[in-house]
């Protein structure tokens, strides 16, 4: 699936605000949906794109042999989900806001590893 559609998929899921797909090593979002005056998803995806740098940078300094499979951000009133795309060569995430009170986390979390399965970029 292309990215258009991946995004538009991620958008059905129950409660989903906004979602981006975003290089991480520019910080710049490939493709965004959603969002609106209460999340400003190109904002957002530069801010992301430090928290899976950090979380990058963690790991090596550990030498941890493994990936990430999804970093949970828990706010009040929100969930946002990161997800990096091992697929893309490890320089591309996935990043769903959720609305905690509409949302399903766990579906959510399974829906962008199936996005992930489908997407090509």
């Amino acid at each position: 699936m292309n990215i258009e559609t991946a995004l538009k998929e991620a958008m059905s899921v129950d409660g989903a605000i906004g979602v981006a797909l975003v290089d991480y090593e520019s910080g710049m979002a490939l493709g965004t949906l959603g969002g609106g005056p209460t999340l400003d998803l190109e904002l957002a995806a530069a801010g992301n794109t430090e928290v899976v740098r950090a979380k990058m940078r963690t790991l090596s300094t550990l030498s941890m042999d493994d990936t990430i499979e999804d970093i949970l951000i828990t706010l009040g009133k929100q969930y946002h989900l990161i997800r990096p795309l091992t697929s893309s060569g490890g320089t591309l995430f996935l990043y769903l806001a959720l609305d905690r009170s509409r949302g399903n986390l766990a579906l959510a979390r399974h829906s962008l590893k199936k996005i992930e399965s489908g997407l090509e970029v």
